[in-house]
């Protein structure tokens, strides 16, 4: 993640965060962890909210297999029309690699974003 920090403070990355990540930070019942990662959110460029365009999407994705968050975080992205979305959740990128839904933008883990963006 620092290397993400260090493009989006270089201008080279511009984040784009919403509420549906917000509203999974705060569930996090470990203070600490909770506070940095809202403190984090301040970084972004944007702040998205969900529509209704975004919830259709979303409940067509979680018929599919995905979880509710996890398909609201790629309607939303989808929606934003982001070049990627970042997670760690293993599931998560699994679903979106095999094509579930055929998902309009990349989703990929932090580590592999690093290895591509290396200098």
């Amino acid at each position: 993640m620092e290397l993400f920090f260090r493009h989006l403070l270089a201008g080279r990355v511009v984040w784009i965060a919403s509420s549906i990540l917000e509203a999974e930070i705060r569930r996090n019942p470990d203070t600490q962890r909770r506070e940095d990662a809202l403190g984090m959110l301040t970084f972004a460029a944007e702040f998205r909210l969900p529509n209704e365009e975004v919830a259709t999407r979303a409940r067509f994705l979680s018929t599919l297999g995905y979880g509710g968050m996890d398909a609201l975080h790629l309607a939303i992205a989808e929606y934003a029309k982001v070049d990627l979305l970042l997670t760690t959740d293993d599931r998560f990128l699994r679903q979106a690699e095999r094509g579930l839904g055929t998902p309009l933008i990349r989703v990929a883990n932090p580590l592999d974003y690093v290895q591509e963006a290396k200098p």
